[in-house]
This record gives C-alpha cells, sequence and structure tokens, in this order.
C-alpha cells in the first residue's frame, strides 16, 4: 500500500501505524493542505522517558512535514490520573509539582519540533480549570455513553481483572475527549494520534467533535512497543531510561540502544532514526557479529536526535575507549576514593558497587559476586573478604557488571 501524503507515507513505511480512522481520506486531506496534529503528554514525571519515544517521532516527522504538531501537556489530566494500561490508581501529585514537571519536559519537546517555528506546546489545565462541572456534565457528559466506555480495553481489563476504577479515573476519558473538541474548536486541530491504549479516548473526542462542532476530525494510534518481558518500553531492571541527560548520562542512553535485543534492530531503526528506508534496508540484514555494527548506527542516531549530536558523539567515543580499545575513560559513571579507605578495607567492593548506583541491594551485590558476575579491570572478582586491597597501586579501578553496568573508582592518596 502507498499513500499520497508525505506524512501519512512517511509513518505507515516505518510501521507507525497501529489503528487508524479513514486513513484514506485523512492522506487526501494531508496532500492538499497541511493540518494540525496532537498527541497528549502525562506530567507524572519531571522528564519522558524511551517510552514517549515513538509518540516523539510522530510529532517530529508531523513538524518535519510542515504540519503543526501540538505537543498537549497534560497539566489538567494528571491532576485525575489515565487509567489507560494500568493494573492500578496512579499517585495523584500536587499542580505545583506537575508545574515543575512541565517546564523540564517542554525542552525535550524542542528537541522533536520547531517550537520557534508552526508547532507548539500547550497545557491542557488553562482550559479544564476552568470548567463548570454542571455544564461539562449536561454538555459533555450527555454526548458519551457508558456503554460505550465501558467497550473500551482500558476500562473492560480493569473491569475483568476485578481492579479498582475509581470515578475519578472514569471522568479522565470525558476530559481526554473533551480535550480534542476543544483543541478542534480553537486550533482547528483536526488529528489526534497516541499509543495503542488510547483508542477509545480518540474515538470519544471524534464522536464528540462530530456531535458538537460538526467536523470531520482523524485518528491514529501506534503499535505498543514492549521489552522481551513484555512490559512496556521505557523501564528497565536497573531503572526508567530517561530522555533527560541530568537524569540519564549520555553514555547509558546511548548503551541502551547499543545493547538491545537483536530481533529489534529493524524496527527500532525504523521508528527511531531519520535514516533513509534504503539504508535501513541494508542495515537490518546484516547477522550475526555484523549486526553490532547496525546497533551502534542506530545508537548514535537515537542518541543524536534525543540528546544532541556533540552528546551522541561523545557517547560513542567514550563506549570506543571502554569496549573497543580497553581504555579507562574518566567521562563513564566514577567516583573518588582515598587510598587509607581501601588498606583499612573501609572501602569494599560491595561499597564499590553501591556507590557506583551499578546495583542497589547489598545482598543482591554479594549474590553476583559468587556467581562471578562482577568484574574488576575485566577480570571476574572473586576475593572472599571482598577487599580491592590488592589495587591500591592502580590509579583506576573498572567496575563492571555484564555488558551495559560500569563504574570507575579514582583512587587518590590522603
Amino acid at each position: 500500500m502507498s499513500f499520497k501524503s508525505e506524512f501519512i507515507e512517511e509513518i505507515y513505511q516505518r510501521g507507525f501505524i497501529y489503528q487508524s480512522t479513514e486513513l484514506e481520506n485523512l492522506d487526501q486531506i494531508m496532500k492538499k493542505r497541511k493540518i494540525s496534529g496532537y498527541i497528549g503528554f502525562d506530567i507524572t514525571s519531571d522528564s519522558l522517558h524511551v517510552g514517549s519515544l515513538v509518540q516523539l517521532m510522530l510529532l517530529h516527522w508531523l513538524d518535519y512535514y510542515d504540519h503543526r504538531a501540538v505537543a498537549l501537556v497534560g497539566g489538567g489530566t494528571t491532576l485525575v490520573g489515565d487509567p489507560s494500561g494500568k493494573d492500578s490508581s496512579r499517585k495523584i501529585l500536587q499542580k505545583t509539582e506537575i508545574d515543575k514537571n512541565i517546564n523540564k519536559i517542554k525542552k525535550i519537546f524542542n528537541r522533536f519540533v520547531n517550537l520557534k517555528k508552526n508547532s507548539i506546546v500547550i497545557d491542557n489545565y488553562d482550559w479544564l480549570s476552568e470548567l463548570n462541572y454542571i455544564n461539562f456534565l449536561r454538555d459533555i457528559g450527555s454526548k458519551i455513553t457508558l456503554n460505550k466506555m465501558l467497550t473500551f480495553d482500558s476500562v473492560k481489563n480493569r473491569l475483568d481483572r476485578e481492579q479498582p476504577l475509581s470515578f475519578l479515573e472514569f471522568n479522565y476519558m470525558l476530559l481526554q475527549a473533551y480535550d480534542f473538541y476543544y483543541l478542534n474548536e480553537k486550533y482547528n486541530c483536526e488529528l489526534q494520534m497516541g499509543g495503542s491504549d488510547q483508542w477509545g479516548n480518540i474515538i470519544n473526542g471524534i464522536d464528540l467533535i462530530r456531535k458538537i462542532n460538526k467536523n470531520k476530525a482523524f485518528g491514529i494510534t501506534s503499535p505498543l512497543i514492549t521489552n522481551n518481558d513484555g512490559s512496556k518500553m521505557g523501564k528497565t531492571a536497573d531503572g526508567a531510561v530517561w530522555l533527560d541527560e541530568e537524569k540519564l548520562s549520555n553514555f547509558d542512553f546511548y548503551q541502551f540502544w547499543r545493547n538491545i535485543d537483536d530481533k529489534n534492530v529493524s524496527k527500532f531503526l525504523h521508528l527511531f532514526t531519520k535514516l533513509d528506508l534504503s539504508e535501513i534496508k541494508k542495515l537490518s540484514k546484516l547477522k550475526n557479529e555484523e549486526i553490532n555494527e547496525a546497533k551502534k548506527i542506530l545508537a548514535f542516531e537515537v542518541t543524536r536526535l534525543a540528546r544532541g549530536q556533540d552528546q551522541a558523539k561523545d557517547a560513542m567515543d567514550i563506549a570506543n575507549n571502554v569496549f573497543d580499545s580497553k581504555k579507562l575513560d574518566n567521562r563513564i559513571n566514577n567516583i573518588q576514593v582515598n587510598v587509607l579507605d581501601i588498606e583499612n578495607k573501609k572501602f569494599t567492593i560491595i561499597d564499590a558497587v553501591q556507590k557506583l548506583k551499578l546495583i542497589e541491594s547489598r545482598s543482591e551485590i554479594k549474590r553476583l559476586i559468587k556467581s562471578n558476575g562482577v568484574k574488576v579491570n575485566d577480570k571476574n572478582y572473586n576475593n572472599a573478604d571482598f577487599s580491592l586491597r590488592d589495587l591500591i597501586n592502580e590509579n583506576k579501578i573498572k567496575i563492571s557488571i555484564g555488558k551495559k553496568r560500569i563504574g570507575l573508582i579514582n583512587i587518590i592518596s590522603s
């Protein structure tokens, strides 16, 4: 299948489209003129993580082809909490905390869309905070049936599992539908995009626009990207993979992509890079050891998009030093330790792993050491007393756990 508009063709070829409403009609419209489309983002943290990267790339391509990309931050809806895909209620944040989160997250949007040109960031608190509840129920609640809401997976799955769904969360569906209606009326926004778990919310918005504004609106959802264990992409056993470099170093971000499963390389090259499709096709054919070259390209390209060109070069340079040239590089996670503390066993391998934040649990560190899971200067560590005294003549000590977690101890004299 091929499409006539550049945007629809691009995202279709790259695998962004999972569900859609009247896609061919939307394609015809986008071929003839520019439109506005939006995606909503929860503001439950002061950074987005890689689980939001599909949505950010959709906004990026919309902006790239000169349509207006609208990033809707949920200053209002985050006060309620989105039940979509959740087994339990989210922690309700205070307005001051949400505002701090929004200010930090705006910097991330600026990497993916040109906010100085046409695209914008809008906070739905601006209009949701002014709603009169009685009027809202009369004007909006009367247009959305409970029968239909109960059929959507985000609600149905929670009820099927007999897990609580508060009336507060249930109202979220009305509020998100109202967001689309409001953006359609005030900003001529015709398209809402989101993850596949947002399908029901998007359909509600389209129906509301048709009933009140008498306008045609469209929806596109993207496939849910999961980790190997089936959990949502964005969080790992070591914590969230944050897009903000203040929360996760450029090197660690780069290494996340460098170490992905082989079977995801082609998919991630399509979704998370701007490489030509012909180049991706060549890289996707690489197998065995050669696939590592494709992973390096993926890691560089995603880091470049999310963090910047210089940051990507630094991360790649560090990785080359540490893994290919076996050089110690002070730009990786490192701490300073006094030589006397090592001599007196006040600072052990367990302290080193914990302070470098490679693993937090001391019992887990001991377990890994006993199973040869910790390396010191690229050799398995197996000292029964957990001491580092054998290495006090070294200026630097490299600690590594697997291929992903690495830290450096700089030994200083008293």
